[in-house]
């Protein structure tokens, strides 16, 4: 399966590309120049920096297409998807925006019907068995948090605005002392 992960060396780019990689997908992603080395670390068998590149008029196809980042329109993803594709919606610029990207989800979930592509939005449910399934890859080393920055809990103002300036390197985290 070939698999393509938008933001890749975001939060949730950088988990999907090495939970892609244990389900052996030949996985690609996209991210800025300054995370082409982290999506390469992350397992990525190739990377586009989106500076330089625009993926969805190129060659490239893939059976999924995981949008996290929500920085290019539903009918440009759908070109880089092969004919039966899926493309799933993660989310979308927030910027502000009272529907911070879900509306992104809704065009592609009312417009999946009507074309060959299946467009999807993901929802997240948790379960006891998929956390084990985590915490499994995790202890292995098959998956590791791709850590931006950490924060002690007084500087969580700090965090909450580095997170709105956009575009951490993976995850920010808040340590709580004991």
């Amino acid at each position: 399966m070939r698999v393509f992960v938008t933001g890749a060396g975001g939060g949730v780019g950088s988990f999907a590309v090495q939970l892609a990689k244990t389900y052996d997908a030949e996985v690609t992603g996209v991210c800025r120049t300054a995370k082409t080395d982290l999506v390469r670390s992350l397992g990525a068998d190739h990377v586009i920096d989106r500076t330089r590149e625009d993926f969805t008029t190129g060659t490239g196809r893939y059976d999924l297409i995981l949008d996290t980042a929500g920085n290019r329109p539903l009918k440009r993803l759908r070109r880089a998807l092969t004919p039966r594709g899926t493309l799933v919606i993660v989310g979308g610029p927030g910027e502000g925006r009272v529907l911070q990207g879900f509306d992104r989800t809704i065009r592609a979930v009312l417009l999946s019907p009507f074309v060959r592509h299946r467009l999807t939005g993901l929802i997240s449910t948790e379960s006891a068995d998929d956390l084990r399934t985590l915490t499994d890859l995790i202890d292995s080393g098959a998956v590791a948090p791709a850590l931006d920055r950490t924060y002690p809990m007084a500087e969580t103002p700090d965090a909450l605005n580095a997170l709105r300036a956009g575009h951490p390197t993976g995850k920010l985290a808040i340590t709580i002392s004991a």
